[in-house]
């Protein structure tokens, strides 16, 4: 079932790519004004409200936009995933100190969908070792918390002693030797929202180690060694698909947890970015877009004038004569002018962000059948608490995995 099911979506996916592979931020202009101009012109009526209210609502969105996309339902139905309905079991107050709320409710979540703990718990990337406090608390089982950050793994190693759970730390690279020897067949191995490369190493190593069970909620799929995918299964490995970190990072642009001061930093940047582009564009008289390095959110509460000079900076670039602080200043309207057409563009993008990240899911899930693992998928809570809501549970069989 999971082999056909990555299948159908990897044919979807590459039947549509010219769609959700194409980068708005490149463009001046919407990217399909000539190969889909009915589709242009729709999304040059929408409004930048009817943007907003789209761009956290995929059903409204996916209804919208049916007519350009006519398998869209079959999209949905191939996404579609049980949702966990058990409701978390009351624990100590203790357990939940010093846990924002929504990370807690997360944690409590993804314990209860969990069909019980199979053995010492080994947490990757355990932070302060919230998840594995929990699930040792709940089990009884002792645990084993790899984190890399020092600090954190004090913090945890005194939150677990007050909360009176048998819990070690070992501070430790995820890719080190030393983390590969955590890893033992008794175990029941877990990693909430741990980062692309982070969490497929765990898949390689505990299959390799034939650990007993894996529960994992895969976050961050683009930070990836290299610029570009290397599928996990035999399915991926022969699919036509080439996926750069940029189609992955599309799979975590949802920002239906994020705050009001959030979005409106984002629009900030994302409308500065644009004007620079523009910016970049004359200044070198290549009519092409140049990425820019990320920057830290404190440059958002100074100016326009003062990103311009910081990514000058950063791609080695220099104001030629004719550009005046005033011409420059227009520049910043000119990304303004330019974010709803990028924004609108988008939302087409938007439509393939779940497949997209479903046939990511669907390649880790076929690598451990093919290691040998019975898995099972699911929604560990609903998408508004967190979009990386997908469970990934694998327990070691002895039987060969059925793959039709």
């Amino acid at each position: 079932m999971l082999y056909r099911r990555f299948e159908a979506l990897d044919q979807l996916l590459t039947r549509y790519q010219p769609f959700w592979q194409c980068q708005p931020f490149h463009w001046r202009d919407n990217c399909w004004r000539e190969s889909a101009p009915e589709l242009a012109t729709f999304l040059d009526q929408l409004s930048p409200e009817q943007v907003f209210a789209l761009e956290a609502a995929p059903t409204p969105l996916m209804a919208l936009l049916t007519p350009w996309f006519p398998e869209i339902e079959q999209f949905s139905a191939l996404c579609a995933l049980p949702l966990n309905s058990k409701v978390p079991e009351p624990v100590p107050e203790v357990l939940g100190n010093y846990i924002p709320g929504r990370k807690w409710q997360q944690l409590r979540h993804f314990a209860a969908a969990l069909p019980g703990v199979r053995g010492p718990v080994l947490e990757w990337c355990a932070g302060k070792g919230h998840l594995g406090r929990l699930l040792g608390f709940q089990s009884g089982q002792s645990v084993l918390s790899l984190e890399w950050q020092s600090e954190l793994c004090d913090a945890g190693q005194r939150l677990a002693k007050r909360a009176k759970v048998p819990m070690d730390f070992v501070c430790a690279d995820a890719f080190s030797a030393a983390a590969r020897e955590l890893i033992r067949p008794e175990q029941h191995a877990v990693a909430l929202h741990a980062c692309g490369a982070l969490h497929m190493r765990l898949l390689e190593v505990a299959s390799l180690q034939q650990t007993r069970a894996l529960s994992i909620s895969p976050c961050c799929y683009h930070l990836i060694e290299g610029s570009n995918y290397q599928p996990m299964s035999e399915a991926g490995k022969n699919s036509p698909l080439q996926l750069t970190t940029q189609d992955l990072r599309m799979t975590v642009q949802e920002t239906v947890t994020a705050g009001q001061r959030v979005r409106r930093l984002r629009q900030i940047e994302l409308t500065w970015r644009l004007g620079f582009d523009l910016l970049q564009r004359d200044i070198r008289g290549v009519d092409e877009y140049l990425p820019v390095p990320n920057l830290q959110k404190s440059w958002l509460s100074g100016t326009f004038s003062d990103f311009v000079s910081w990514a000058l900076a950063a791609k080695g670039l220099v104001l030629t004569d004719d550009m005046t602080a005033e011409r420059v200043a227009r520049y910043e309207q000119a990304g303004a002018e330019r974010l709803p057409v990028m924004a609108r563009m988008e939302l087409v993008r938007h439509l393939f962000r779940r497949p997209l990240e479903l046939w990511l899911v669907l390649d880790r899930a076929l690598f451990l059948q093919e290691q040998g693992y019975q898995v099972e998928l699911s929604q560990f809570c609903a998408w508004e608490l967190t979009p990386r809501n997908i469970l990934i549970h694998a327990e070691k069989s002895s039987a060969i995995p059925d793959l039709g």
